[in-house]
């Protein structure tokens, strides 16, 4: 309804940056113009406003330094980050929420070792608010003008007249006399009394067109039923419809656009919802059906093992079968000869047949053992249990991944289809008893004799996960090196963080495949490396490496070496070397623990038949102990 116009300059653009969130000041040309012939008459006191203005100008101009990068609105708490970049708290923090490490600059991606300590930006905070107390006072001065000088143009359209002279531009309109005025036929209504009930508003220019065409009046009311505007007059037409006055229906019409726009909104958003479930549903069920699959396929197979055992064994049976008649009808045909010759009368002819009966002797049917081969029927079962225990435990662990809620980083070795063909080539494999236990025995060997160039090729670079480090464990060189200190103030709390021992865990896990790493220790240390399931206890007695079924380590005790599982030791012969292979095959369900650079490398092997994903572990019992993770090649 013709509210107020800002005057802006016709050429005027917007300052770099300037969008949503931003306040951009201006300043109007007359005003500029007009300071400067007082420059030119008043000498050096104009010099002295124009420095003023000059100096709010260039304040003005830092309006884009003064900005959040991130919400791109003035600051509000600035804080400083290390790197030198400034952000409000609020938007810093959310920036950061959930994070656990891997802390970063959102301006210049920066990373910081831990979260940063964050203290406010005191001076920055007071030029903040001093250039919004400049820019408050001046959209005042701003809002003034524009109320003085009613008649300059705005958005190209021509000023009201008023219409009293014709000539001059209207500052008011008095919805009372429905009429626009100057500033000097206006007068009248800031001075005299009479006028004092009169409302004014800002000049409009279709006065007509919002009077009653029926009653000569100004509009007042509004006719929800109908959908018209109408005056105090038209009330008695109206008496039976809903009506309110102008600003009511206005507010009340207001709501109901933007309720229609959030449900149109909130329509679209939950239409993209259910597009995107389904599509997420449609996949899930694709990689379910492609497990359902391969697992019909292994069955298919081993149902096919027994059928053609059974087959084997039913053909045996047939030839026995045909064996055993066969022997049946001679043994027929020798009890007929026998009948006969018992019908014998005479002695001599009797004597006769019975040698000749007696000389014809049957000869013993050969029946071969018959049975089924119990190695395949037990493989062939003791596989189906396996591959049953593998999706039990791939389940296990994926509820208490979620239920952990714990970032793991895992580092991807395999494509997709890679990782197919070995799910698939695992469900198909056929353990046996002896062969099984040969072939691993083999495979450990064959390790043990590849040399430290080969190993290489599964080296892995081993991080350790300051979530679990003790509270006396500090973590250095970018979490690669762990030592004791006694005056550290400790980590936060965690629920993965070893609480009685002072032990941490490495950032990744294994669960597929064979990797390789080297630990550096000092000579003469107590100290500790191995692996664990990551469902190790974090506190108590089990929770110390080694003494429990779910670790394996080597323990350095001065010159005392010792293995540990299961809380059972197993003493092992000295070694000089200070950097410590472990190669990990989780595959062939073995660790090995060799002394690189030694010619008798091996430390100690561990067999077990591993059922969860490992994490590299280690402990430190002495002070001045040190274990540093060495460097492997990519």
């Amino acid at each position: 309804m013709g509210g107020r116009r800002r005057v802006r300059p016709p050429a005027a653009a917007p300052p770099v940056g300037a969008g949503m969130g931003h306040v951009v000041f201006r300043k109007a040309p007359a005003v500029v113009s007009f300071l400067r012939v007082l420059c030119l008459a008043l000498g050096a006191a104009a010099d002295g406003a124009m420095a003023a203005l000059e100096s709010e100008s260039g304040l003005s101009g830092l309006e884009e330094e003064l900005t959040c990068s991130i919400c791109l609105c003035l600051f509000s708490s600035p804080v400083t980050v290390p790197c030198g970049h400034n952000f409000c708290s609020s938007c810093l923090e959310l920036s950061w929420a959930g994070l656990s490490g891997g802390f970063s600059c959102p301006q210049c991606r920066a990373t910081f070792a831990g979260r940063p300590q964050l203290q406010k930006n005191t001076v920055l905070c007071r030029v903040v608010e001093q250039l919004q107390g400049r820019g408050g006072a001046k959209g005042e001065e701003e809002e003034n003008e524009d109320g003085e000088a009613g008649g300059c143009w705005a958005g190209g359209e021509p000023p009201v007249s008023c219409d009293s002279c014709q000539e001059a531009p209207a500052v008011q309109t008095c919805l009372t006399c429905t009429a626009s005025f100057c500033a000097e036929h206006l007068r009248p209504h800031r001075d005299s009394p009479a006028f004092r009930d009169h409302q004014l508003c800002p000049p409009l220019r279709d006065l007509q067109q919002r009077k009653c065409p029926q009653h000569n009046r100004l509009f007042e009311f509004f006719c929800s039923q109908h959908g018209v505007c109408i005056c105090s007059l038209c009330l008695l037409g109206h008496k039976t419809c809903p009506t309110s006055p102008l600003e009511q229906a206005k507010a009340a019409a207001q709501s109901i656009l933007f309720t229609n726009c959030s449900f149109e909104t909130s329509a679209y958003l939950l239409f993209l919802l259910q597009e995107t479930a389904s599509r997420k549903k449609e996949l899930i069920r694709n990689e379910f059906s492609e497990i359902k699959a391969l697992i019909e396929e292994r069955e298919n197979e081993i149902m096919k093992a027994i059928t053609e055992e059974e087959k084997r064994v039913w053909n045996k049976f047939d030839y026995i079968y045909s064996v055993l008649g066969n022997k049946k009808k001679e043994i027929l045909s020798l009890k007929d000869q026998i009948e006969m010759a018992l019908t014998e009368s005479d002695d001599v002819l009797f004597l006769k047949r019975a040698a000749a009966l007696q000389r014809t002797s049957t000869k013993e049917a050969f029946v071969p053992v018959v049975e089924m081969d119990q190695n395949v029927m037990h493989s062939t079962y003791q596989s189906a249990i396996i591959l049953k225990d593998i999706v039990k435990v791939s389940l296990i662990q994926s509820r208490e991944k979620k239920e952990e809620a714990k970032p793991v980083k895992i580092k991807l070795q395999k494509s997709h289809e890679e990782k197919k063909k070995a799910a698939k080539v695992a469900a198909t494999t056929t353990p046996t008893t002896t062969s099984a236990a040969a072939a691993a025995k083999e495979l450990i060997d064959s390790f043990l004799k590849k040399p430290r160039e080969e190993l290489l090729q599964y080296a892995a670079n081993i991080t350790l996960d300051y979530n679990t480090a003790h509270n006396t464990v500090v973590l250095a060189e970018n979490y690669t090196r762990m030592s004791i200190s006694d005056t550290f103030t400790g980590h936060k709390y965690h629920p993965q963080r070893f609480t009685d021992y002072r032990q941490v865990l490495g950032f990744q896990c294994f669960k597929r495949g064979i990797h390789y790493w080297e630990v550096q220790l000092q000579q003469g240390s107590f100290c500790g490396i191995g692996v664990c399931y990551g469902s190790m206890e974090r506190q108590g007695p089990d929770s110390r490496l080694g003494r429990n079924s779910k670790s394996w380590c080597i323990e350095w005790l001065n010159s005392k070496i010792s293995s540990w599982h299961n809380d059972v030791e197993k003493s092992l012969p000295n070694t000089k070397a200070t950097k410590i292979g472990v190669l990990l095959h989780c595959d062939g369900g073995f660790v090995i623990f060799t002394a690189v650079g030694e010619k008798h490398n091996l430390i100690y092997k561990f067999k077990a038949q591993f059922t969860e994903a490992l994490y590299p572990a280690f402990w430190l019992f002495s002070s001045d102990a040190v274990l540093s993770l060495c460097h492997m090649k990519d």
